[in-house]
């Protein structure tokens, strides 16, 4: 079903693409009534914007997680981006620090974080007379490693963009078509993501991480991530913004600011673009425990654009 908003977006969309999205439309319809999981990324925020202008805004409840995971200006801006497509939306606090299986931070890590949130969704849409929750998972995610794809299984949360086979390209896509600002939007996986494998998981660590990468976002890095290992951070940036660190001005810059959040080394390096990538752990070259005593300074690791700060003792090999 279509109505005059999404039968204008159709007449946007290239044919093959408008193809697949007519039957998301459709599928929505049936739904009579929704939660959606809205992060504010690009896939839970195309699939409210439809969602609201199919069901319309009565039927429709964007609920947002709220948890030290997340990062704060996703937060601010996933209110912003409800209100401005029209819909209801609140925050729900969710308690994945109280599981020891999320703290200890293994592989599926993301299975007990999506169980809490999906579990609380459900309750919240049965106490309130919702149909269904839905998340914004998209056809690119099940190629990928995501364990919160079995939590959203045993919860039974509804994917209709994966379904329709609608990508992230595709999302893009239509965003552009509907004149949302959201289209260029870059990924935001939540901040536990930054802390490799086995490490424990702490609101400390993660405000940490958020600083250092809002810090950075100052500095004109769009899409970045600061990787926590212990007293490193490995900032990842996109290839072609690494020269940057080439400039000794910046390069200061990063060294205090991040020296301030308490960070002994520092180190830059492309992105990584699969989420198992992405939490793989640090590389086996570790920078040298400091010198007691040393006074901390900037100075450069082997390799292109790195940035060490600490003792500038022998580096490692």
């Amino acid at each position: 079903m279509s109505t005059p908003a999404t039968a204008t977006l159709l007449a946007t969309l290239p044919p093959e693409l408008a193809q697949r999205v007519e039957p998301l439309l459709h599928r929505l319809h049936t739904l009579r009534s929704v939660v959606v999981a809205f992060s504010g990324g690009i896939d839970s925020a195309v699939l409210l914007y439809l969602a609201v202008r199919v069901l319309g805004r009565d039927q429709v409840l964007a609920i947002t997680g709220r948890s030290p995971s997340v990062p704060a200006a996703e937060l601010e801006s996933a209110a912003a981006l409800a209100a401005q497509y029209g819909a209801r939306h609140e925050y729900y606090e969710t308690q994945e620090f109280a599981d020891p299986h999320y703290v200890a931070n293994p592989t599926n890590r993301c299975y007990f974080c999506k169980t809490e949130l999906y579990t609380q969704l459900n309750a919240l849409a049965l106490a309130r007379g919702y149909a269904v929750v839905l998340s914004g998972t998209n056809a690119d995610d099940l190629g990928d490693f995501r364990p919160g794809l079995q939590a959203a299984a045993e919860q039974r949360v509804l994917a209709p963009l994966a379904d329709a086979g609608i990508t992230k390209n595709d999302l893009r896509a239509i965003a552009r078509a509907a004149g949302l600002d959201i289209a260029e939007k870059p990924a935001s996986p939540c901040l536990s993501s930054r802390v490799q494998y086995g490490e424990s998981i702490t609101p400390e660590k993660l405000a940490r991480i958020d600083a250092a990468e809002t810090f950075l976002r100052t500095l004109g890095f769009r899409e970045c991530r600061v990787r926590h290992h212990d007293n490193l951070a490995r900032i990842e940036v996109p290839a072609a913004e690494l020269s940057r660190f080439a400039d000794a001005e910046l390069r200061g810059r990063v060294d205090h600011a991040l020296r301030e959040l308490g960070y002994q080394y520092v180190a830059a390096r492309p992105a990584r673009l699969s989420q198992r990538q992405s939490e793989r752990g640090a590389s086996r070259s570790r920078p040298p425990p400091p010198v007691a005593g040393a006074r901390p300074r900037a100075h450069f690791l082997p390799g292109a654009a790195t940035i060490s700060v600490g003792s500038p003792a022998r580096p490692p090999a």
